[in-house]
């Protein structure tokens, strides 16, 4: 693993050594051609939870680890951390997208930031389901018309902004993104 990457989840904060423990053993023997890392605090009703996303890109695959934590299931109470590793292989990536999202694009120059950068990464691991009721339009009609929906592939979305995560993560997403471009074509 290059010190890059472990230098990333050290700055991160977010239980570093089992972060770098897992990311080690699902990178195994390959090299590290890029990687990112984003670590989020959440808010809700009763507690604040923090999330980890580390994106790393090799010669043959896309790795996403994710961390969270939370309240263990004993009764104790006890703190406890989850962290699950999907990898893809290059070849099996369907979609790459990016989306800029730029505050006052009239004063907007080349070279410049965007304001929220989201990348969109599909290879078909995760899909969600969903499904409403059909209907056939008559408001009085009470049959029961099964139900309808859709499939929406959903792998794997990171969500930056100059606001929440500064400059430099924007930058450091968008040279990513552009790595697993750049590899997902030559794989294709």
């Amino acid at each position: 693993m290059p010190q890059t990457l472990d230098q990333a989840v050290a700055g991160a904060g977010y239980y570093p050594a089992l972060s770098n423990s897992v990311l080690r053993q699902a990178i195994g023997r390959e090299t590290v051609d890029a990687h990112f890392v984003h670590a989020e605090t959440t808010f809700d009703d009763r507690e604040v939870r923090r999330h980890m996303t580390v994106l790393v890109l090799t010669p043959s695959r896309l790795i996403r680890m994710h961390i969270d934590d939370g309240a263990g299931h004993s009764a104790e109470g006890t703190h406890e951390a989850s962290a699950t590793v999907e990898t893809a292989q290059l070849s099996a990536v369907t979609h790459v997208a990016m989306t800029h999202v730029v505050h006052h694009p009239e004063h907007f120059s080349d070279g410049d930031v965007p304001s929220e950068l989201v990348l969109a990464v599909g290879w078909g691991v995760h899909s969600r389901i969903d499904l409403e009721p059909a209907n056939c339009g008559d408001a009085n009609c009470d049959a029961d018309h099964g139900y309808s929906g859709g499939i929406t592939g959903d792998d794997t979305l990171v969500r930056v902004s100059t606001i929440a995560d500064g400059e430099e993560t924007v930058r450091a997403l968008s040279d990513f993104a552009a790595a697993v471009q750049l590899a997902t074509t030559r794989t294709s």
